[in-house]
């Protein structure tokens, strides 16, 4: 298993040169840039030549690009344009609100998702499982947005309770952590858990229907053992991978629900960079979710030979 780590992580290395590629060169193309960001509209060509020989922007694009790649390799990310904060660092604070809320988020979507997908396979084409595809198609169609915005009108202003927004540090006590990260992890993981339901559903039933299965029920297997061991077991392949996947998307596609809960978090960061048209923390921002979309994979590859002792890394 150590080799196949190795060469998964060698064969990730051309992945992360072109991912270098794009994010620096697609910032780019976005009109106006970090001089005209932090100058406005009124300012001379001569203040604008001075920060941009500051900031190494007179220099052709492809110098620019290996001075920053070099630099990275030596562990240096820059420094914001806009607060003098160095890019790591200001990723590293922004990095537990990102993954206490995607962990929590994929929590939640799982404990519901796969023992309603489960259900639903086992009563397939009954009422039960009619609704909770029905439930499945609502929570994929609904945007997250919108859900944590309904979110926020009914439980925290008209009910109050919830906090409405902010993030409390889970030092500052659990239970006021908890409680400030509960509706964003719900709006954010609907769609997860949807789609982990389905898949579940469709990737039961096709191990049902699976004559292995037919002749444990047939030798005597309690019913439970039946489906949690040798049905459900086999069936969350396919599950671990779309829930990988997910989570992944998680980690970048949590920009909207944390501004709309005004989390202190990754997206928010990158929604900032985006804004100010700040390169150093933007081009950073998303090599940290490229990079964490290549851990993730690479976790669910060795999931897999845990599922299914069939599969070895040699």
């Amino acid at each position: 298993m150590g080799r196949y780590i190795i060469n998964r992580l060698l064969v990730s290395i051309p992945v992360m040169f072109g991912i270098t590629l794009i994010s620096f060169f697609i910032v780019r193309l976005v009109p106006g840039d970090t001089v005209t960001a932090l100058l406005g509209s009124n300012y001379n060509e001569e203040q604008a030549a001075i920060l941009r020989e500051k900031y190494g922007l007179d220099q052709p694009l492809y110098v620019q690009y290996f001075i920053w790649l070099s630099n990275v390799l030596r562990g240096d990310f820059g420094y914001s344009s806009f607060t003098n904060q160095a890019v790591l660092d200001a990723i590293l604070e922004r990095i537990p609100v990102t993954l206490e809320l995607a962990t929590l988020s994929v929590l939640i979507a799982l404990l519901i998702a796969i023992p309603l997908g489960t259900m639903a396979a086992l009563n397939r084409n009954n009422f039960f499982d009619y609704s909770a595809s029905f439930l499945g198609m609502i929570g994929i169609s609904v945007p997250n947005f919108w859900l944590g915005t309904l979110a926020i009108l009914f439980f925290s202003l008209h009910l109050g309770w919830f906090p409405s927004g902010g993030f409390v540090p889970i030092q500052d006590g659990i239970f006021a952590n908890l409680k400030s990260m509960i509706l964003p992890a719900v709006a954010l993981g609907t769609t997860v858990g949807a789609v982990t339901m389905r898949m579940t559903r469709s990737s039961l039933l096709e191990v049902l229907g699976e004559e292995y299965m037919k002749m444990a029920r047939a030798k005597g297997v309690s019913k439970g053992r039946w489906i949690w061991k040798h049905g459900l077991k086999n069936a969350l392949i396919p599950v671990i991978t779309v829930v990988g996947i997910q989570a992944g998307y998680l980690l970048g596609g949590s920009v909207v629900i944390e501004q709309i809960f005004s989390l202190p978090g990754i997206g928010q960061l990158a929604l900032q960079a985006i804004s100010n048209r700040d390169y150093a923390l933007l081009q950073g921002t998303i090599l940290f979710i490229a990079t964490a979309f290549v851990l993730i994979n690479l976790i669910v590859d060795l999931i897999y030979g845990i599922l299914n002792p069939k599969i070895r890394y040699d």
